[in-house]
Parts: structure tokens; sequence; C-alpha cells
């Protein structure tokens, strides 16, 4: 798999450059999930963005009974875990492959070691962030709602 290839055909990248996307591409890294495979699990420190390439991936949380609920499904260009590249933390849900899935993976620390280098490029992709998960909360308004009990 060609890291570019991805980072081009995700949303967070839609406005950069081949040099901007050769910059993330520089500390990308190709991996490959089995089937049924996780890619992250709740709970657990998450460190990395991650851009699936090829395939699908299951979004889920544990619920209050201590069930499995389904909470979305991320396919080709589409980035999931990227609030690890601002903060690394626990993660909110797990990520499991659906189908063999390539995926780019952009480590939190080198993203920060690349802040100080290329900090316009940065600041660039946080924008990108930052948009794309503010869409995430509008899309999901309702279902937030629900949960606190607000009509």
């Amino acid at each position: 798999m060609e890291v570019a290839a991805a980072l081009r055909a995700c949303p967070l990248f839609k406005d950069f450059s081949d040099v901007g996307i050769q910059i993330f591409a520089a500390i990308g890294v190709s991996r490959a999930f089995p089937k049924g495979s996780a890619l992250f699990q709740e709970g657990r420190a998450g460190e990395s963005l991650f851009i699936v390439h090829e395939g699908s991936v299951r979004l889920s949380a544990r619920s209050p009974a201590g069930g499995e609920v389904a909470l979305a499904e991320v396919g080709e260009g589409e980035p999931l875990g990227e609030l690890a590249l601002i903060q690394k933390g626990e993660r909110l849900c797990t990520a499991t492959a659906l189908t063999d899935v390539l995926a780019v993976e952009i480590r939190h620390a080198d993203f920060q070691k690349l802040t100080t280098q290329k900090p316009q490029a940065c600041v660039k992709l946080l924008m990108g962030v930052i948009l794309h998960f503010s869409q995430k909360v509008r899309d999901n308004q309702g279902a937030m709602k629900s949960l606190v009990g607000k009509p």
C-alpha cells in the first residue's frame, strides 16, 4: 500500500498539496489487520490516528449492562482515533476489522516531533481533525441528546 495514496483519500488531507501529503507519508506506517482483529480497544491508551485505506471497521462500546453496542462503521478513506493526535488518553470505543483492513497509522509521538519541524503542516492537519470531529458531533447530536434524556 502506498501511504501517500491513503492520505490523499482521507478528508483530513483534502486541502493538502503533494508536498504536504509527503510530509505525513514520511511518518505514516502501513498496517494490516486481519478480519476480526482489533485496531484498538476501548479503555486502552490511544496513541495513534488510523486512516482506513482498504476494508471496513466497526466501532463499538460497552454498555452499562456489559454488552457491546455498535456505534458506527468506518470505510475506506475515513479516519478513526483522530483525537489521539491531539492528546493521548483512553480510547472511547473499540475498533474491529469487519474485513481484512489496510490502514495508515500516524503515531502521536511522531506527530509531536513533526510539530517542531513542520508546524504549519501540523496546524493544518489539526484544523482538519477539529473540523472532522465537530461534524461527527453535529451528525450525532440526536443520539447524544437521547443519552442525556433531552428531547
